[in-house]
């Protein structure tokens, strides 16, 4: 697969993944299928959150490397995507079941900053 087409597949699924979560906002009630309507909600966050920060993450290091390496910038971009991302969904988690306070959030960025200091530490 060439980059290329691993970045169009990226952008349509990252719009399929907002136009769900849209669709959830709009459409399901969540006082009426409460446990569904979450899931859904944290599924499509995470899926257009994840990548939306890849493209962002892809974008930026293109532009600060000059095309070098572009290979592995692909997957350090999606790795950090997805952490990016399951940050925002455990801490909008913690947030609705009322336990997101300023401490636990900095436990939360620092849980997902050794993950990425884990990957980097460890050989390929």
């Amino acid at each position: 697969m060439t980059i290329k087409s691993y970045l169009w597949g990226m952008r349509l699924s990252t719009l399929i993944a907002l136009f769900s979560l849209i669709l959830v906002i709009l459409y399901v009630d969540p006082y009426k299928d409460v446990y569904l309507a979450q899931i859904l909600f944290f599924v499509c966050l995470f899926f257009s959150a994840s990548g939306m920060a890849t493209l962002a993450l892809f974008w930026l290091r293109r532009r600060t490397l000059n095309n070098e390496a572009v290979l592995e910038m692909v997957g350090i971009s999606f790795r950090e995507g997805i952490i990016i991302a399951a940050t925002v969904c455990v801490s909008l988690f913690l947030h609705s079941i009322q336990m997101l306070t300023w401490w636990m959030f900095f436990v939360v960025l620092a849980a997902s900053l050794l993950a990425e200091l884990w990957f980097l530490s460890s050989p390929n």
